[in-house]
């Protein structure tokens, strides 16, 4: 047998399933066999496996035994003359396999090579050649310097950065993702070292493979694309934590007389774990200190004020730090025993219940400390400032961010189907017809010339292969979409490639047309039955927000706008987009109609969709009846009172440049 394909599978199944079929392509001339150790997924993938591929050899482990000990057991199972260790979330060329060989064939030094590797946006995979991790190249790596000078020898040694990537040559260390090896080097020296349990494995055995006398090499010729992290994603591990202790373990074992680079390590360790920790309550602190220096503010405010109309001559020397500092903490102790804040939302509701209990907090406080017990009148100033500041910045910060929603909407999955054949129009109409994804189809890719400009079934043909780079920028694209089905993996390679830079993610379909893979996400192609999916809408809290939004508005506009629109309406005979909008506004009191929702006319199902609004993404983006009913998807799922406000500035805007 040539060649035996070792996978070690956790809930990646439809990475799984690319993998698989792109496997088979590049099998054709060779014997092999593959596989796969599933260490107790828990997202079907051995059901999976059982059904849709019988041919394979398919180890299901009861617990997750590591990356390195699920290998292992795969390996002593293999029975090829080379063996290949291959990550699930992984696809490979049509000619990965036979190069490989190739070189092995040719090189009788090597006992261990890894090809190129890309990220899904055709840039290189840094891990795919690096040094071990000595002093120098560690400390390099941890302090960011190998990062700032990546083309000095001398600085960007763990990931080479400095070689050019489309060379042949021998490193220290390949990527764990793509192994490939000699049986013979695997009877010498053995599998991976069970210690690790993920990360650091691929280090140690291409570190025992040199000291045996063989050569490790990185191998230019042929290229894979690495999903990387996938089943990092998802576990329940710290990566960074796990991945930095693997470096520690290596070093102890292989450079154990080196106290300088377990320092750097362990110190490494601290302070990622660190910047991690404030990196996903960075909100929190943020707000903490904003809510800190504007209560300060207020209280300078409210000192200066009552100075210009009282008699008092300010706060005492004494008394001016714990003044400045005591009833701000007090405030943001309040708001942390509230709930206020959150690591991922600014809720304007509950920073104003905090001000209320916070204030009888603070007078009740004085009692107790008669020398601290001043002016109360400058206590329901500062607090009058508070009430409305605190709120302010929340709801600014919360415009401004929720603006870039729609500004966005379609520039976030502007689409290229590359092909043209029955396979790619499939998948171009399944991506249009899914409501509950906005993904834009601006056109489709052929290999010739003589298409541009065709429609093909709604879908225009505006580019080759050959251009593409081209039409990437010129189109705003920033997805391309394959069919693993119908088009080779090494055209897929050479496109990724030749596009590496321009912040594009490319994905691939399933080869059943019924996901699609990528960085970013698993994608289902089919809609789910309405009544399955989660939609803000349908919260009762959305709800009575939206309601109260809706009479905030429709009330005052009923009793001072209204009457004019509509006798003016009458002497003209004509209404204009904003005179239809404020006509509507009786239907909205009601509770016929909301100010903003679904396009009349269109599906809807009120209890998930909401009610029929007199404005909506319909209005302000589109007027493509295809694209209104994802946009009424889109709306309903992620509807929220600041979503509501822009709409209707946008909407409001609109109207007013139309008269």
């Amino acid at each position: 047998m040539d060649l035996s394909i070792i996978i070690v599978n956790y809930n990646v199944k439809e990475f799984l399933q690319n993998l698989i079929h792109s496997i088979e392509k590049a099998s054709l001339n060779l014997t092999t066999e593959i596989i796969i150790i599933d260490n107790a997924s828990d997202d079907g993938s051995v059901e999976f496996i059982k059904d849709k591929f019988p041919q394979i050899n398919l180890i299901a482990n009861k617990i997750n035994l590591g990356f390195g000990k699920a290998n292992n057991i795969g390996l002593k199972q293999a029975k090829g003359k080379y063996i290949l260790l291959i990550n699930p979330d992984t696809i490979v060329a049509e000619d990965t396999f036979e190069k490989m060989i190739q070189f092995f064939e040719s090189n009788d030094s090597v006992g261990l090579a890894g090809c190129k590797i890309l990220n899904p946006d055709g840039t290189l995979q840094l891990a795919c050649r690096r040094s071990f991790p000595g002093p120098w190249t560690s400390f390099t790596k941890v302090t960011g310097l190998s990062t700032l000078f990546p083309n000095s020898k001398i600085f960007a040694r763990y990931n080479l950065t400095y070689l050019d990537e489309n060379q042949t040559y021998e490193v220290d260390a390949i990527s764990g993702s793509f192994m490939m090896m000699k049986r013979e080097v695997y009877e010498k020296v053995g599998g991976f070292d069970e210690q690790f349990f993920m990360y650091g494995e691929d280090l140690d055995l291409c570190y025992r493979i040199q000291k045996a006398g063989y050569n490790v090499f990185y191998v230019h010729s042929t290229q894979i694309i690495h999903y990387k992290g996938e089943s990092a994603k998802r576990s329940s591990f710290d990566e960074t934590k796990v991945f930095y202790n693997a470096m520690h373990l290596f070093v102890k074992k292989h450079l154990s007389s080196s106290f300088l680079v377990g320092l750097i390590l362990r110190s490494a360790i601290a302070v990622r774990s660190f910047i991690a920790f404030i990196a996903a309550r960075k909100l929190i602190l943020l707000s903490v200190i904003i809510d800190f220096i504007l209560f300060d503010l207020c209280l300078l405010a409210a000192e200066k004020i009552y100075l210009d109309i009282g008699d008092w001559s300010g706060f005492p020397g004494f008394a001016i730090p714990v003044v400045y500092t005591v009833p701000a903490l007090i405030q943001i102790i309040v708001s942390f025993a509230v709930g206020n804040y959150k690591k991922d939302r600014l809720s304007v509701s509950k920073t104003l219940v905090t001000t209320l209990i916070s204030l009888p907090i603070l007078t009740s406080l004085t009692f107790f400390f008669k020398e601290y017990a001043f002016s109360r009148a400058i206590v329901l100033i500062t607090y009058f400032f508070l009430f409305v500041i605190l709120s302010l910045w929340r709801i600014v910060v919360k415009i401004v961010f929720n603006k870039k929603l729609i500004d966005d909407l379609y520039k976030k999955h502007r689409t290229l189907i590359v092909g043209i054949n029955e396979t790619s129009i499939l998948i171009a109409k399944k991506i249009k017809k899914k409501k509950t994804d906005l993904r834009n189809v601006v056109g489709l890719i052929d290999f010739s010339n003589k298409n541009i400009g065709h429609q093909i079934e709604s879908f225009e043909v505006i580019g080759t292969d050959q251009n593409i780079k081209r039409i990437i920028k010129e189109y705003k694209i920033n997805e391309v979409i394959f069919s693993s089905g119908e088009i080779a993996y090494n055209k897929m390679m050479e496109i990724v490639a030749k596009c590496s830079g321009e912040n594009v993610e490319f994905k691939i379909v399933g080869s059943n047309l019924d996901f699609i893979v990528g960085k970013t996400a698993v994608t289902m192609l089919d809609d789910m039955p309405v009544i399955e999916l989660n939609y803000n809408i349908a919260l009762p809290q959305q709800k009575f927000i939206k309601t109260i939004l809706d009479y905030s508005i429709v009330i005052p506009s009923l009793i001072f706008i209204y009457p004019f629109i509509f006798f003016k309406s009458k002497l003209i005979n004509k209404q204009s987009d904003f005179t239809k909008f404020i006509m509507g506004f009786p239907k909205v009191f009601i509770g016929q109609l909301s100010l903003v929702g679904p396009k009349e006319g269109t599906l809807q199902t009120e209890s998930f969709l909401g009610k029929t609004g007199l404005t909506g993404y319909w209005y302000i983006d589109t007027e493509n009846s295809d694209d209104i009913e994802k946009l009424n998807f889109y709306y309903a799922k992620n509807q929220n009172i600041w979503l509501d406000l822009e709409i209707l500035a946008k909407s409001l805007n609109k109207m007013w440049s139309k008269k």
